[in-house]
């Protein structure tokens, strides 16, 4: 048995503060990689989506070895959606890095993951990053850092933070800003000094609890978890414990550990080590594994509840099937059991209507995602508006409520106000540096929906936007998700630039010349509040007569590119989004104009 000491530590913050360059500082600087070897920016983001939108949406975990000692680091999620990949990794380690921008300071995400790891009795060490911005403000940051400790109910030992200012994009680390910056050695002595060793308890038998899956071709389903007392052996007779209490029999058929980017095979894992294994096809997250039929399973991982509901329905317009590979409601039911298995913070209706799902989720980003990743794989599917689900306590309706920190240039912040007024949105905090004003809201999440895009074409791109889910609260009355209604072509067919230009005037259009559309297809925003049907097909009447500009080239608008999210925004209820390989296309449920009128609409 190696008696190699273990540091466990999570890697915890607000989205883009740097949680994953600093993994890659670490990582370089350990030895890990070969001087000549290439290495990626941001290399724990290894997801194609994660690369694609530049945040990190899977927690992962890597190891490194410094002054004889093994750190295993665990790369968090640090978008609110995400939350629930947070919650369960940070149960399997002992310490955390809490990363904090210079210049931005406390941000809602960092409060949400903060208040995890507070009340699981963690000592975090607090990482001032991005130093050398020129806006870097560290020591104001440090007290609004203290501040939040304090309101989250922190003990005197966890007030007592140690501190360390970094670059992680140079790989540099110093315990006083003063100190010559040389390499982030401070920040794995800070580690060693402040984060307690794993215990090594070999007495005890085998008890480790997964906290994570991956899934290998040749190994199959694998689980991820600490192990917290005696060590796992391949070839091991194990029980498993179910999160219900139920005991199964199992053997590890193979055991592997992390040492940078690579998971090395060994034939026993030490106790406190995080590991993988394989050979438990059924293994699921927060399982007990034990040597000991009779062991009491280790305390159940618990998981917020979702926030925000979705309608997942087989796709029967009149394109369906002919981009996707998996297009029947058995398809998309099976492909949504396998996310289950792994995505703890989604839950699934699958009695929800004929070919209808409800998917709920932790948020629109949370359930896009979802959605990104079975269109790439083939899949074809219509996804209704986004509802948020509410709860019911002493007769009353409680809605969700999120915290919503913006930062836009100081002539931005009335529209911005005006705005979320309308959404139900109350002002906690409103600063201003003289260029810039930062705002502080608690609005329900009802009132977010769809206001993205609203935020940036009001703010021109210039604003930033942060939001996470603070608690619930008493239903804030009703709230118009958009004051505007949609274009809606009223045959198929294939569009006309002489058509499109005469329809420019009603309103942005989604389509370009030359667009298959169908017959209650969405092609464009009226700008009026109600629907509009018209004709996108309709072509230029020819004549003999020929009159000097008359006949010259159609010029039109560019037109608003719809993504995913922007799709997903801005439906409304009476509307889907349809989802394929190849195109998002918008549509209102009933595609008939009659059958809108008679279903309500």
């Amino acid at each position: 048995m190696p008696a190699t000491p273990i540091r466990n530590i999570a890697i915890i913050a607000h989205v883009d503060h740097g949680k994953t360059t600093l993994v890659d500082a670490l990582l370089k600087q350990s030895g890990v990689f070969r001087e000549n070897e290439q290495v990626d920016i941001c290399v724990m983001d290894s997801d194609a989506q994660e690369r694609e939108r530049g945040i990190t949406i899977y927690a992962k975990n890597t190891a490194v070895m410094h002054a004889e000692t093994k750190i295993n680091i665990v790369d968090t999620p640090g978008h609110a959606d995400f939350g629930s990949e947070v919650e369960r990794v940070l149960r399997m380690v002992d310490g955390a890095l809490l990363i904090v921008d210079a210049y931005e300071g406390p941000m809602p995400q960092t409060k949400f993951v903060l208040r995890k790891a507070l009340a699981l009795g963690l000592r975090p060490i607090v990482v001032v990053n991005k130093l050398d911005k020129p806006t870097a403000r560290p020591d104001e940051v440090i007290n609004e850092v203290f501040d939040l400790f304090a309101e989250l109910g922190a003990t005197d030992e966890q007030l007592d933070f140690p501190i360390v200012y970094a670059i992680a994009r140079d790989g540099i680390a110093v315990r006083e800003i003063t100190d010559e910056r040389r390499d982030i050695s401070p920040l794995f002595e800070t580690i060693l000094a402040h984060v307690p060793e794993a215990p090594n308890d070999v007495e005890k038998p085998l008890r480790m609890q997964i906290a994570s899956l991956a899934y290998d071709n040749f190994l199959g389903r694998m689980g991820i978890g600490r192990v917290y007392e005696w060590s796992a052996k391949t070839g091991q007779q194990v029980t498993v414990i179910d999160n219900d209490g139920n005991r199964r029999n199992a053997k590890i058929s193979k055991v592997l550990t992390s040492l940078g980017l690579k998971k090395m095979e060994t034939s026993e894992a030490a106790p406190g080590d995080i590991v993988t294994i394989a050979g438990i096809a059924d293994i699921f997250v927060g399982e007990t594994i034990t040597t000991d039929p009779d062991a009491e399973p280790l305390p159940a991982i618990t998981i917020d509840p979702p926030t925000l509901k979705m309608e997942f329905t087989v796709n029967d317009s009149p394109f369906a099937g002919k981009e996707g590979k998996y297009v029947t409601s058995r398809n998309i039911r099976e492909r949504l059991e396998r996310e289950l298995e792994m995505n703890v913070g989604l839950q699934v209706d699958f009695d929800a209507g004929e070919n209808t799902y409800m998917v709920s989720g932790r948020g629109e980003l949370h359930l896009s995602v979802l959605i990104e990743g079975m269109r790439r794989e083939g899949y074809e599917l219509q996804v209704g508006s986004p509802q948020v689900i509410y709860h019911e306590e002493n007769h009353k309706r409680l809605e969700p409520i999120e915290s919503v920190t913006i930062i836009v240039p100081e002539a931005m912040s009335g529209t911005v106000m005006e705005h979320l007024g309308k959404r139900k949105g109350i002002v906690q905090d409103m600063q201003s540096d003289g260029v810039n004003t930062t705002l502080r809201f608690e609005v329900p999440t009802r009132g977010l929906l769809g206001f993205r895009t609203v935020f940036t074409i009001e703010t021109k791109g210039e604003g930033i936007m942060y939001s996470s889910f603070a608690r619930y609260d008493e239903y804030r009355g009703d709230i118009a998700k958009r004051e505007v209604g949609s274009l809606i072509s009223g045959f198929t067919g294939t569009s006309t630039a002489y058509a499109l230009w005469n329809l420019e005037e009603r309103g942005p259009l989604f389509i370009e010349p030359g667009t298959e559309v169908y017959e209650g297809m969405i092609i464009g925003e009226h700008l009026k509040w109600s629907d509009l049907v018209v004709n996108p097909m309709k072509a230029k009447q020819l004549t003999n007569m020929r009159a000097s500009g008359s006949d010259e080239a159609v010029r039109l608008t560019p037109i608003r590119k719809m993504t995913l999210e922007d799709a997903l925004d801005y439906i409304a209820d009476d509307e889907y989004v349809e989802i394929t390989p190849e195109n998002i296309r918008l549509r209102k449920k009933y595609l008939k104009e009659h059958e809108r009128k008679k279903g309500g609409k």
